[in-house]
């Protein structure tokens, strides 16, 4: 039948079809695009300073708020990866920076908005000008600051011994492995303050902990505990770590974030940012390595 059709006809018809096949293909390519397309991400390391907006907070205890700033773009990711910080600045009158690094606690996903726990001190320069910031204030981040890259199921256990606001990039570990089901990294915390209104995201932490029960055991220490506490009371031990934490191997590694007597205790501490210094303290005494130890 298409033989007999005039020169012309077919010359429309392939046309036509052609326009079809052409069309198709845009449409099919850019639903591919925007399906695999990633989404922008408000820090890009590339050292440049970004003002957020302070869009809320909230008090969780006598001296620690959630702060919750805006991303440039409601279509942003944070851009940080597990686990990573961003830096804090900003002016004094006398026209000096004051700069901090800050681990945020919110999901790396979340879209629109990136979350953080912050602790004020009586003579901390930061946490004094955060918490003087009122909803729609703004303040200067940058980064992200890579500090430990995780990879799903490269350890079978990891050990995370913590004290104090020191919680931070810990809970971000926790709540990474825990939201992919296919990591199945088993997790060991423990948690040290001094009283349990110092304890920093109890909520959270338990809520992990009671939906994942046999990927995750948490464990709190007070120096100061309740009547009726039925968590541990005093310091995390050398002798309780070797009876609760999986001993060293190439399979276990651990993460410790605390106050500078914390990392006397369990670690030692850093000699800088950019240096792990040797491995001291409890860890040390359990036969744990210095590869085996990562220090926040």
């Amino acid at each position: 039948m298409f033989s007999k059709l005039s020169l012309n006809s077919r010359i429309l018809i392939s046309a036509a079809a052609s326009s079809v096949a052409i069309g198709s293909a845009y449409y099919f390519s850019s639903s591919s695009s925007a399906i695999y397309n990633e989404p922008s991400k408000a820090f890009k390391g590339d050292d440049q300073w970004i003002d957020l907006k302070l869009k809320k907070t909230i008090q969780v205890s006598r001296d620690t708020r959630k702060l919750f700033f805006e991303l440039p773009s409601p279509d942003d990711v944070s851009g940080l990866i597990t686990t990573s910080c961003v830096l804090a600045k900003f002016v004094t009158p006398k026209g000096s920076n004051v700069i901090r690094p800050y681990t945020p606690i919110s999901d790396i996903g979340e879209k629109g908005q990136i979350e953080f726990l912050i602790k004020r001190y009586p003579e901390g320069k930061m946490g004094n000008h955060i918490f003087e910031l009122k909803e729609n204030d703004t303040l200067s981040f940058k980064g992200p600051i890579t500090k430990f890259k995780w990879e799903p199921n490269q350890f079978s256990d990891i050990g995370l011994i913590g004290g104090g606001t020191g919680i931070t990039p810990l809970y971000q570990l926790l709540h990474h492995v825990t939201a992919n089901p296919s990591d199945k990294t088993k997790i060991h915390l423990f948690y040290g303050n001094k009283t349990e209104d110092d304890i920093l995201l109890k909520p959270e932490i338990d809520a992990i902990a009671q939906k994942f029960p046999d990927q995750v055991k948490v464990t709190y220490f007070l120096d100061t505990p309740p009547s009726g506490w039925k968590g541990q009371s005093g310091f995390i031990t050398k002798d309780f770590l070797k009876e609760n934490l999986p001993g060293p191997s190439d399979k276990v590694h651990v993460f410790v974030c605390g106050p500078p007597p914390l990392y006397k205790a369990i670690s030692g501490n850093k000699t800088s940012p950019s240096d792990q210094g040797e491995l001291t303290g409890a860890l040390s005494e359990l036969g744990y390595t210095k590869e085996q130890v990562f220090k926040y």
